[in-house]
C-alpha cells in the first residue's frame, strides 16, 4: 500500500452506531442489571405490598417503643409525686391517704401535688401582696396608685439599629415626682416577668418613687388573661386607683380602673401631664371613696381629656364669675357661693 492510500484511509469518516444498535444495548444492559425492578406487573405488585408491609410494621414498633416510653415516664411520675413524705430519720409521715390501700394512696397524692402546681401557676404567689400599712411614726400615703407598666409608663420598641428595648414615655420622670408620696403610695403592677421587670424600673425610677413592684407572679390566671385581684393588695379599695389600658386585667375590680387608651410609642404624648394633675386634684378635694370619681369618667373614652375639657370649662366659669363680681360686689365673695374641683362639672 502505497503512502498516498494510507493517508486518504485515515481521512475517512468513521461509521456512527445506529438508533437500532443503541437500543438493543440498552436493552441488553437492563436486563442484565440485577438491581433493576422487574417487567412483570404481578413482581411489580408482589414488590409494592412488601414495601407496604415493611413501612406498616416500622411505624408499629415505633409507636410500641412510644407507648413504652410514655408509660415509663408517666409510672416514674406516679411514684415520684405520689410517694409518702419521710422525715429526717426516713422515716413516713402519715397523712390523710396513709389509710387508703397502696394504689390508691399514691394516686390520690399524686393528684394533690398536681392541683397544689396548677393553683400555684393560676393564683397569686401568696394572700398579701403589699405589707400591712405603715402606722404611726411612719406615713402611710392616703391613696394607693396602681399602675401598669407596659404602654403606660413604657412601650417596647424594635429597630434593625438597637433591637428590642423598652421607650420612656413622655413627661413619665414629672409624673412620678408629681405623685410621689406622701400622696399617693405608688405600685407598679404588670403581667410582665420579673426578670424583665426590675431592670426597666431601676432606670426609670433613680429617685425610688415607686414603692412596691408586682409582677405575673402576683396575678390571677384566668380565661388566657393575667388579672389583677385587688382584694389581695391588703388596702382599702375606696382609696385605690388603678391605671390601665386593658379592662381585662381588672375585670374584678373594674370600678377601681381608670382606663387610658394604650400609647404607642408617639412622641407627642402629654397623658401624664393631666393624668398627674387629676390625680393631685383627687389627693387634694380630700375624696372618700375614688370610685365614685372614677365611675363618672368610665364613661369616656379618654378620660384625661374628658377631665381636661371640665378643667377648661371650670376656669370659664371661674373667669365669669369673677367678671360678675367685679361689675356688682353686692352679690357676695367667689369663696362663699362657689367650691373649686375639676373631677366632675357643676
Amino acid at each position: 500500500m502505497s503512502l498516498m492510500e494510507l493517508f486518504f484511509q485515515l481521512l475517512e469518516v468513521p461509521q456512527w452506531p445506529s438508533a437500532k444498535d443503541v437500543a438493543s444495548s440498552a436493552d441488553g444492559k437492563k436486563s442484565s442489571n440485577p438491581l433493576a425492578p422487574p417487567s412483570n406487573p404481578e413482581d411489580e405488585d408482589r414488590e409494592e405490598q412488601k414495601r407496604r408491609d415493611a413501612s406498616w410494621k416500622a411505624m408499629k414498633y415505633s409507636l410500641i417503643a412510644f407507648g413504652a416510653t410514655f408509660g415509663m415516664i408517666g409510672s416514674y411520675m406516679v411514684y415520684e409525686l405520689g410517694k409518702p413524705k419521710r422525715d429526717e430519720n426516713g422515716h413516713i409521715i402519715e397523712d390523710e391517704f396513709s389509710q387508703m390501700p397502696l394504689i390508691q394512696q399514691f394516686f390520690s397524692r399524686m393528684w394533690k401535688e398536681m392541683d397544689y402546681y396548677k393553683r400555684m401557676i393560676r393564683e397569686p404567689s401568696r394572700e398579701k401582696l403589699l405589707p400591712d400599712p405603715l402606722t404611726y411614726p411612719y406615713i402611710q400615703p392616703p391613696y394607693t396608685l396602681v399602675l401598669e407598666m407596659t404602654d403606660v409608663l413604657v412601650h417596647p420598641d424594635w429597630t434593625y439599629k438597637t433591637g428590642w428595648r423598652f421607650k420612656k414615655r413622655p413627661g413619665v420622670d414629672h409624673f412620678l415626682e408629681q405623685v410621689a408620696p406622701p400622696l399617693f403610695e405608688v405600685v407598679v403592677f404588670t403581667a410582665e416577668q420579673g426578670m424583665t421587670v426590675f431592670p426597666i424600673l431601676d432606670a426609670l425610677d433613680p429617685n425610688g418613687y415607686i414603692m412596691y413592684r408586682l409582677v405575673r407572679d402576683a396575678t390571677h390566671f384566668v380565661d388566657g388573661h393575667h388579672v389583677k385581684d385587688l382584694d389581695c393588695l391588703n388596702r382599702d379599695l375606696s382609696k385605690v386607683i388603678v391605671i390601665d389600658w386593658n379592662s381585662e386585667s381588672l375585670k374584678f375590680h373594674p370600678r377601681n380602673m381608670l382606663r387610658l387608651p394604650r400609647w404607642k410609642g408617639n412622641d407627642d404624648d402629654q397623658t401624664l401631664v393631666d393624668l398627674g394633675t387629676f390625680l393631685r386634684t383627687i389627693a387634694a378635694e380630700k375624696v372618700e371613696d375614688v370610685r365614685d370619681v372614677l365611675d363618672y369618667y368610665q364613661q369616656f373614652s379618654n378620660p384625661v381629656e374628658a377631665f381636661r375639657e371640665n378643667q377648661r370649662k371650670l376656669l370659664d366659669k371661674m373667669e365669669a364669675k369673677e367678671k360678675e363680681l367685679k361689675e356688682n360686689p353686692q352679690t357676695g365673695t367667689l369663696a362663699s357661693r362657689w367650691t373649686p374641683s375639676f373631677l366632675k362639672p357643676r
